[in-house]
């Protein structure tokens, strides 16, 4: 059968039938418009808690039973105990039935008092925390989340002065929890803690009989003090994370400071300009000296010609890093009471060897064994959702003018018996609908998206490209851009240094002509071809490289993205877009639509290859000049998302207050709407393939109802027959006599489909290709009814039938691989090469070919020639 995508399949049923989708707070904007559908939700969305005072919604988790937890992140100090410490906990006497239903609970009502705001509350349950910030563990050796020099020195700054990206221990964020038994009573409960350097705990956890969980934090520890974790050099800003497949954590890096151009800017953009004047991002001063002060530094340089340094406040932290590192602190004055300048020229951190995703294997040893996985690029990672394949990851990356990307392993991950041998292929995206870039909302805007291929690497090689940066420092940076001597006149070289760095990059790192070589070389050669020592570029620069070949990387704050574990063919990924602003609303790029701060959550279905083509919205927030009555009850500023195992999804908060009464974040509940779907197929010429009619949840069962499939192309198609589950009681269907279409009524008298069930097959439709061509498979609901007899609102989608030419030669008829309506793969063998060019010019005159003139007509000029032939050439070579 032939590959093909949603969105292909979607542009083909078209042409047919004309005949041929941080840390801190978001920034209300109070002139955002009032725009269409913000806010809207399809399906139903339920406040099940807010959070303290001052805290995000983070980390949620929900165990085997249904017990829930997440993070309290940065709560307010003036909150009442114990809301005033982060930490974890999880809420006690309540579970979620997991039958696709938001019954489960009661909506919680908006805070309205000091009291109120000032807790964690929620619909069922009362939140208890496990731990908590510098709790003592290890009989008192260390404090809970908190980070040590190798001598065992608490990295705070109590001990040390300088920025640290937070106080050490105040933003616990990912939690996931891997079982040591069977009932998933015992286990550890890891989790990410949002500093620099960054920390992953693990705690002890166990479930007594009457559901209550507790923490062992005796046994806990702080994975960032061991000298596995130090290794590899630690990690950085952990911030949201997943359970892999294989059952152990994946924790992603958030380095916010990896832009190395700020905002839309370009490499290119500025080698036109010929010099980085507003345009270098932060990465650039990653070894300067105090590098957080870069900005002020800048404005004072260049005054009213400064700009924003995109990341540069995420610079926070690397000189605590270099310590975590081992670095003489030499910066550090009167009892580390003050940070100089001074540099640090022993030890100090490179910057390629953080930004990545963090696998924590071995993770019920003494000592887990962490893995970064370089190969899948460096970016501000919010998260990576590993599907069912165990090849396919997509990631997004936190902040402004970032990006969705993609990474397919040539091998199931965890097959490889040696991590560091992981291969695969980087993707970035790049929206190709027309509508994406002509205004309109965002919730009625889907999103269609192609992947750019960017490189293929293994882990190992990325690494050996990495190391060679390893020796870099401080000095370095001082050594390399100033002619002044940094040890008689320190202030003179820092600025010297900064302002070479400006003009001409830092020479320390990949540079500017590099990257620019690299895209000039993917132009012309493609990814495959470019220059050995230049393969690295797209994966240690990953956003820059992305934007010089023309990807979309206009997102804003992608913060989430996930689905249903082992997800396969048909399920849906959902990502989490915190703010629909800035670059996805200007008037420049593959994106411009209407402003909507508060945000937008899109799904996409998986297809056969475990790609997605469509990025679907499904919650839209609101804009910032909502009003309360608007804003209250609706989902702003997404960050997490969390999908459960019966469909639905956790939406987690970092909210800017907006037009809303309370200033809390919340976690909502997202029941999607039921989707009655057919099932796209592709069939060769004369031959009968079936299509299976769908729905993909019945939160309240199913008693019956009355649907009718149509062939919109009868010329293309026809209906044969329908085949029904043994299961289902009474059933009836009416074929028409051209076969255009059926109609299909059933009854489930015996209670057979029970109410949660998802992914529920009612029939399967015998679909015989009559001609070469597409046609939509078009549902009509006459009636729907769930057990109680209540009508069922479901959302119809179309599926496709592709009927495609009869074998040329051998059994096996062409492919399209590309899903676009072409048969390059002429013999049927599923690969497109030089066999089928001489297949094709040896068949040139046959039936088979000559009756399909569409699926050959390579050149496009509406007729079969021998100039098909060439242009089937010049492809394959």
């Amino acid at each position: 059968m032939m590959e093909f995508t949603r969105r292909n399949l979607m542009a083909s049923s078209v042409a047919a039938a004309l005949g041929a989708s941080v840390a801190g707070k978001a920034t209300a904007v109070v002139d955002d418009p009032d725009t269409p559908g913000a806010p809207s939700v399809k399906g139903e969305l339920k406040r099940f808690s807010t959070t303290a005072l001052g805290a995000e919604v983070t980390g949620p988790y929900v165990f085997a039973d249904g017990s829930l937890l997440y993070s309290l992140q940065h709560p307010s100090r003036d909150n009442e105990p114990p809301f005033d410490r982060a930490g974890v906990g999880y809420f006690s006497g309540f579970q979620f039935e997991m039958d696709g239903s938001n019954g489960d609970f009661e909506e919680l009502s908006i805070p309205e008092t000091e009291a109120e705001r000032g807790a964690v509350r929620s619909g069922e349950g009362e939140w208890v925390p496990l731990a908590q910030e510098e709790d003592e563990i290890r009989g008192g050796a260390e404090l809970l989340g908190v980070s040590q020099t190798p001598d065992g020195t608490n990295i705070s700054r109590e001990n040390f002065a300088g920025t640290q990206y937070g106080n050490a221990g105040y933003n616990p964020d990912c939690n996931q929890f891997v079982a040591t038994n069977d009932e998933g009573t015992e286990g550890y409960l890891f989790t990410n803690w949002e500093n620099s350097p960054g920390n992953v705990s693990r705690v002890p956890l166990s479930q007594d009989d009457d559901g209550e969980w507790s923490a062992d934090l005796e046994n806990a520890m702080n994975l960032s003090n061991t000298e596995a974790f130090r290794e590899v050099g630690g990690t950085r800003i952990n911030c949201y994370g997943d359970l892999s497949p294989w059952g152990t954590m994946l924790s992603s890096e958030e380095n916010y400071a990896h832009p190395r151009v700020s905002m839309t800017s370009t490499v290119g953009d500025i080698a036109e300009a010929g010099t980085g004047r507003g345009h270098v991002g932060a990465c650039q001063f990653w070894n300067r000296p105090n590098p957080s002060e870069i900005q002020g530094a800048v404005d004072d340089y260049y005054g009213e010609n400064s700009w924003d340094i995109q990341g540069y406040w995420a610079l926070t932290g690397v000189e605590f890093l270099a310590y975590y590192l081992g670095a003489e602190p030499v910066d550090q004055t009167g009892g580390n009471e003050q940070n100089t300048t001074n540099p640090i020229g022993d030890v100090y951190p490179n910057p390629y060897r953080y930004g990545y995703h963090v696998d924590i294997r071995e993770p019920a040893a003494d000592t887990p064994q962490p893995v970064k996985y370089y190969v899948m690029g460096r970016a501000a990672w919010e998260a990576p959702d590993v599907q069912g394949d165990r090849k396919t990851v997509y990631e997004c990356s936190d902040g402004d003018s970032k990006g969705i990307y993609k990474f397919v392993a040539d091998e199931p991950i965890d097959s490889y018996e040696d991590p560091m041998d992981v291969a695969g292929t980087l993707y970035a995206p790049k929206i190709t609908n027309g509508a994406a870039a002509a205004g309109g909302s965002p919730a009625e805007v889907p999103l269609h998206v192609d992947w750019l291929e960017l490189g293929h690497a293994t882990n190992a090689e990325v690494a050996s490209w990495i190391a060679e940066y390893d020796d870099v420092t401080q000095e370095t940076y001082l050594e390399t851009h100033a002619e002044t001597d940094w040890t008689e006149d320190l202030a003179g070289a820092i600025a010297e240094a900064d302002q070479t760095v400006v003009e001409e990059g830092n020479r320390n790192y990949i540079t500017n002509e590099e990257i620019l070589a690299w895209a000039a070389q993917y132009e012309s050669e493609g990814p495959d071809g470019v220059d050995e020592e230049l393969r690295r570029v797209p994966f240690l620069e990953t956003r820059a490289a992305a934007k010089e070949v023309g990807a979309s990387i206009e997102f804003n704050k992608a913060e989430g993205v996930d689905s249903r574990d082992d997800a396969g063919p048909g399920d849906f990924v959902y990502f989490g877009i915190s703010e629909f602003n800035d670059d996805l609303a200007n008037d420049v790029g593959d994106i411009q639509l209407d402003r909507v701060d508060g945000g937008v959550v899109y799904r996409a279905e998986l297809e056969r290859n475990y790609d997605v083509s469509v990025l679907e919205p499904v919650i839209t927030g609101p804009d910032a000049s909502d009003p309360a009555d608007v804003a209250d009850d609706a989902l702003v500023n997404v960050d997490n998302v969390y999908v459960m195992d019966d469909g639905r999804v956790l939406c987690c908060e970092d909210a800017d207050q907006f037009g809303r009464s309370y200033p809390n974040d919340a976690l909502y509940v997202y029941q999607p709407d039921v989707i009655l779907d057919v099932q796209s197929i592709a069939v060769q010429h004369g031959a009968t393939g079936s299509a299976d009619l769908l729905v993909s949840s019945l939160p309240a069962g199913v008693s019956g109802g009355d649907l009718t499939v149509t062939v919109t192309e009868p010329d293309v198609a026809s209906i044969t027959g329908v085949e029904f589950p043994d299961d289902v009681g009474l059933t009836e269907a009416t074929v028409s006599d051209d076969g255009s279409s059926v109609e299909i009524r059933f009854s489930d008298v015996d209670r057979a489909v029970q109410p949660g069930e998802i992914d529920v097959p009612l029939a399967s439709l015998d679909i015989l290709a009559e001609n070469t061509g597409t046609s939509d498979l078009a549902v009509e609901v006459t009636q729907l009814d769930d057990d109680e007899g209540s009508p069922i609102e479901a959302t119809t989608r179309k599926g496709i039938v592709v009927a495609g030419p009869p074998p040329v030669v051998g059994p096996n008829p062409p492919t399209d691989p590309d899903g676009d309506g072409l048969y390059e793969d002429v013999n049927g063998n599923g690969q497109v090469d030089y066999d089928d060019i001489v297949v094709l010019f040896q068949q040139f005159d046959s039936d088979s070919v000559q009756l399909n003139p569409a699926a050959y007509d390579f050149n496009e000029n509406g007729e079969l020639d021998y100039d098909d032939i060439v242009t089937l050439y010049e492809e394959v070579n």
